[in-house]
């Protein structure tokens, strides 16, 4: 695939679960650790001007979808502030560089998005070094693949709910006073939401909640000009896959989806693009399923 305007095979355009590998990675993951590195867009996404001098914030910009977003944003014009996990610096570094390639400021704010004093510094450091804000995607999520309910402890329940969604409510909460009409809030949900699997049974409740708060803050912030979306993905290829599931599980992961493979970070970014851009104006408190034709109700 030249670009992401060329039409490709959908179910051979990238590799399937056969080329992935039984890998494992420590938690949280890096990039440079993986086998089999994800596609972010790095030789494909041509960008067309779509987000020209907007300013944009986006959690987990680092690696995986986060990523590939912040490389997008950067090609369609957009100044990017990426926050993340201290642990992650290579990644977050990676990322730097092809936000900086693409002509375009890059601000990196490392720290724990758990802490509602950190989630009001990353929209104070956008605000203060970018020059305002338009655009806040929250994508950052924890998830650990557990045996069942009896596995997970309180202390990993309270931190997926607080990275999942205590954060995205803290960066809401912050970022609305500085969103003029026009801008935009993208959340990253899942279809988890939809169709929760008994091993991610606290990650999958933390994203039918981000799916019900996306729909309510959208009608509050409709007569303001401002929309809220989210984008719901199927199994996409990412550091976080080979982190917190088990070897088996990662070999095989996505060759249950019609298109029988996992999905990449770079398939993900046209929808972020559109939802944040002029085009998709009249759209707001919906969802965009990016699932390789897993139903999503």
């Amino acid at each position: 695939m030249s670009d992401q305007h060329q039409p490709d095979d959908p179910t051979t355009q990238h590799p399937g679960a056969d080329a992935q590998g039984p890998e494992q990675l420590e938690h949280p993951g890096r990039t440079r650790e993986m086998d089999q590195q994800p596609d972010h867009g790095e030789d494909s996404y041509r960008g067309s001007g779509k987000l020209d001098g907007k300013r944009a914030v986006i959690t987990g910009g680092d690696s995986g979808i986060g990523r590939a977003v912040a490389l997008a944003f950067a090609r369609e014009g957009a100044d990017v502030l990426i926050s993340y996990l201290e642990s992650e610096e290579s990644d977050a570094q990676e990322t730097r560089k092809l936000i900086e390639s693409a002509g375009r400021k890059a601000v990196l704010v490392p720290g724990d998005i758990c802490e509602e004093s950190h989630c009001q510094e990353i929209i104070e450091r956008a605000v203060s070094e970018l020059g305002g804000l338009d655009i806040l995607v929250n994508n950052a999520a924890y998830q650990m693949a557990q045996e069942g309910i009896a596995e997970i402890s309180t202390e990993q329940f309270d931190r997926v709910l607080k990275t999942n969604l205590y954060a995205m409510f803290w960066l809401c909460k912050a970022a609305v006073p500085h969103l003029k009409p026009g801008g935009s809030i993208i959340n990253t949900s899942s279809i988890q939401a939809y169709q929760p699997s008994p091993n991610l049974l606290d990650y999958a409740t933390t994203k039918a909640g981000i799916v019900n708060f996306t729909k309510g803050l959208a009608q509050e912030l409709a007569p303001k000009g401002v929309r809220v979306n989210t984008v719901a993905p199927g199994p996409i290829w990412t550091p976080l896959i080979p982190a917190t599931m088990p070897a088996e599980k990662v070999d095989e992961f996505g060759a249950d989806t019609p298109l029988g493979r996992a999905g990449q970070p770079a398939e993900l970014a046209p929808a972020y693009v559109f939802l944040a851009s002029q085009e998709s104006s009249y759209i707001t408190g919906e969802r965009i399923g990016v699932t390789g034709g897993q139903p999503l109700p």
